[in-house]
């Protein structure tokens, strides 16, 4: 029951932060063309791809204020076996770059509940970092 309250706070405060941070400096897209979310200087936007045999991919990314700093960006596939169970990171990536940097994980092919995380921020600023998080899917 804790890690389904948990796992709720956490999507909640990724809505809160989404809604609380300034206007979006650029728009993502996915290979589709379809926007997945809105950029925000350094909030992640995060999202996952699903294919028609279950795997799943997630994808991050997220801009800095000041596109001369490093920026951090780490988006984990998250998976939990049994409702209430603990969530366990089945595949992640982690990219830095000056400015703007995405991250992509690996397809995970599961059948469980899943969840994508991720977090991003300026690289030398641990306190102006972010982690938000999808729906349970």
């Amino acid at each position: 029951m804790r890690a389904q309250i948990a796992a709720l706070m956490v999507t909640v405060a990724g809505i809160t932060a989404g809604l609380a941070a300034p206007a979006s400096a650029a728009t993502v897209t996915d290979e589709t063309g379809a926007v997945a979310c809105t950029a925000v200087a350094n909030h992640p936007c995060v999202w996952q791809e699903k294919d028609g045999g279950g795997g799943v991919v997630g994808v991050a990314q997220v801009s800095a204020a000041d596109p001369a700093h490093l920026t951090l960006v780490q988006v984990e596939v998250r998976t939990q076996r049994t409702w209430g169970g603990p969530w366990v990171t089945a595949a992640s990536a982690t990219t830095v770059q000056a400015g703007f940097a995405k991250a992509v994980t690996p397809r995970v092919v599961t059948s469980d509940l899943t969840i994508v995380c991720a977090t991003g921020g300026p690289l030398l600023d641990v306190t102006q970092r972010v982690t938000t998080c999808t729906n349970p899917f």
